[in-house]
């Protein structure tokens, strides 16, 4: 639960569209609703923000304590997030920033808000800087939904989306340690949280996805379609197939210094080829019917 003050924040916040008074007042501040960590509860709490072109940056100074704010540690295990903007409301991942690339955002932040350097001197632990990505909208994925079976594309594209996302900065990080120049031995080879945080957001994702069929679609759709039982239990059968591969590769990424990144590519590409197909059946077979279901389903028959 928020403290009574943070409470009394975001209640403010909602109420006024985004303004508060007090300390807060004509400051840039938004909320940030994360998962807990080990609790899986939602969790929201009012953070001041310094914008850098189009990116929003929040910095985990914890007021300078010397461990992290709560809310890091829950977007570093649950890296999709909602912000609330003035009166808008968005998903995005938290991607905390490393090395030059955090120190040079960290002077940003100071020149925008002096504060911060205070906070930072008070610790000898390094404030991370996160970077709030909104998720650039795929071309080719329908903005409405008419159909379930619109829906299942919707969410099929954003899957398929991401998962070329995370190759495409995996082959990237790859081609940046090879071009590695200057005297001694290259760097050790490591994710990096970039990787790791959007990894992270499509398998929570996929998660979701498997389950809401898993509990409502397919039982709902197996009263109606008995002949479609083989294709069901085929279905269930391939969510717990791509279920343990996300253990498989959650554990790669348990420990980024201990990473193997050729065993994470080999691991990423398997993923990629398992869960394609699986969206490709899932397709073919359920598209028909899903056709015929108005989104978003009304209320159900008296």
């Amino acid at each position: 639960m928020p403290t009574p003050f943070n409470q009394s924040v975001i209640d403010e916040f909602r109420a006024n569209e985004g303004r508060v008074g007090g300390p807060f007042e004509g400051g840039d501040l938004l909320l940030l609703t994360t998962t807990g960590a080990r609790s899986g509860k939602r969790h929201t709490t009012p953070l001041g923000y310094v914008r850098d072109g189009g990116l929003l940056l929040v910095v985990g100074s914890n007021l300078g304590a010397p461990h992290h704010p709560d809310w890091y540690r829950n977007a570093l295990a649950h890296p999709t997030v909602t912000v609330e903007l003035g009166t808008e409301e968005f998903e995005a991942i938290a991607v905390p920033a490393e090395g030059e690339r955090r120190d040079r955002l960290f002077r940003h932040v100071v020149a925008a808000e002096p504060g911060y350097a205070d906070y930072q001197a008070r610790t000898s632990r390094v404030l991370p800087v996160v970077v709030l990505e909104r998720p650039a909208h795929e071309s080719g994925i329908p903005a409405e939904a008419d159909t379930f079976a619109d829906k299942m594309v919707q969410v099929h594209l954003w899957l398929r989306g991401q998962l070329r996302h995370v190759r495409e900065e995996t082959d990237a990080y790859f081609a940046a340690l090879a071009a590695h120049q200057g005297p001694g031995t290259p760097p050790a080879p490591g994710l990096g949280l970039q990787i790791r945080q959007h990894c992270l957001a499509f398998c929570d994702a996929l998660e979701f996805h498997h389950t809401s069929e898993d509990t409502h679609l397919f039982p709902a759709m197996a009263g109606h379609h008995p002949e479609l039982r083989e294709t069901f239990d085929r279905l269930a059968e391939e969510h717990r197939t791509v279920a343990r591969i996300q253990g498989e590769l959650a554990a790669l990424l348990a420990d980024l210094g201990g990473t193997d990144p050729e065993r994470f590519r080999s691991e990423l590409a398997r993923m990629s080829r398992q869960l394609t197909a699986h969206l490709d059946y899932e397709e073919e077979h359920l598209l028909p019917i899903l056709a015929a279901l108005p989104w978003p389903p009304g209320p159900p028959a008296a």
